[in-house]
């Protein structure tokens, strides 16, 4: 089941964006689903399907926006291998 959200945004600014309404559209859900993934309130699969792209391109997206898809550390990261090299 889906549900259908409007928006209501100003006719000068889509023109200041030089979008059509359904890149606009498009625009605003990948965004939305940007920031809620790195809010952490979507999995990556979630915000992909709002976003309405496969996985692999939202993640894409999220390195294009400097959005991180891991929530892993440096020193997490560095303390595994510390720990498998033991």
């Amino acid at each position: 089941m889906e549900e259908t959200l409007s928006i209501r945004v100003p006719d000068e600014v889509r023109r200041m964006l030089n979008r059509t309404h359904e890149e606009m559209g498009r625009d605003v859900r990948l965004y939305a689903a940007l920031m809620l993934f790195h809010l952490g309130k979507l999995s990556s699969g979630a915000a992909a399907s709002i976003a309405g792209v496969p996985r692999v391109m939202f993640l894409d997206h999220c390195a294009e926006y400097g959005i991180p898809v891991s929530q892993v550390t440096g020193a997490e990261v560095a303390g595994e291998i510390d720990a498998g090299n033991r």
